[in-house]
């Protein structure tokens, strides 16, 4: 076996694990709810979908010898990972944040805690390391970091549009998105945060993309 078919075989499984991982946080959670649809309203379970569909389709292309995915797409599908562990980590597991969650996390035993780690830590963590490693470098345009900001627009416009037409209680998926709690006034403002931060980290991305060496499992 030569080196080349090697590093896409190594490729292909780490492309299969990461795969694996999410749709498994999110058969987990499914599994668990009363109402498995209403898991699919959570920014997390949307990317980390995202992250299955595009690891497996990373995964087949691979071993095909195809293109990879476009990279507006998979830097998109990653930079939405790593807010979405950020966030998490920073904001709804830290009691000292204004928004935490701590009290509904701590009684999440068992499988659902196994899904919490697969959704919040795992994946957030395997999605760039996998890009260090497999990606080829140098693909990333700065015009991308502005677009990448459609992903938490299109977001909050969902989040709130649902909100503002069912029932409470339970409207609205995230505390710093409760209206009912904050306001129009107080959800934009955290609105905006998040755009900076999606903003940040993307320019942080294209300077790193740029940069970077190429991994030992990236195609020639």
């Amino acid at each position: 076996m030569n080196g080349q078919r090697l590093r896409r075989l190594c490729a292909c499984a780490l492309y299969l694990l990461v795969a694996a991982a999410a749709a498994a946080g999110i058969a987990i959670e499914c599994a668990h709810a009363p109402r498995p649809w209403r898991v699919f309203t959570y920014f997390t379970v949307l990317v980390n979908a995202a992250v299955a569909v595009t690891s497996a389709l990373s995964a087949l292309r691979t071993a095909r010898r195809r293109p990879p995915l476009p990279t507006l797409v998979t830097g998109a599908v990653l930079l939405s990972i790593v807010v979405t562990g950020l966030i998490y980590h920073a904001v709804l597991a830290n009691d000292s944040s204004g928004f935490s969650q701590t009290e509904g996390i701590s009684v999440r035993g068992g499988w659902l805690a196994l899904s919490n780690q697969l959704l919040h830590t795992v994946t957030p963590i395997a999605v760039p390391a996998l890009w260090l490693l497999a990606a080829p470098p140098g693909r990333f345009r700065w015009s991308f970091a502005h677009q990448w900001l459609a992903v938490p627009l299109a977001y909050f416009v969902f989040a709130l549009t649902r909100g503002a037409v069912i029932s409470p209680p339970d409207r609205y998926p995230y505390p710093f998105l409760d209206v009912d709690q904050h306001g129009y006034a107080g959800v934009l403002v955290s609105a905006v945060v998040i755009g900076a931060l999606f903003y940040g980290l993307g320019l942080l991305l294209v300077a790193a993309d740029r940069h970077r060496p190429a991994g030992p499992l990236a195609s020639p």
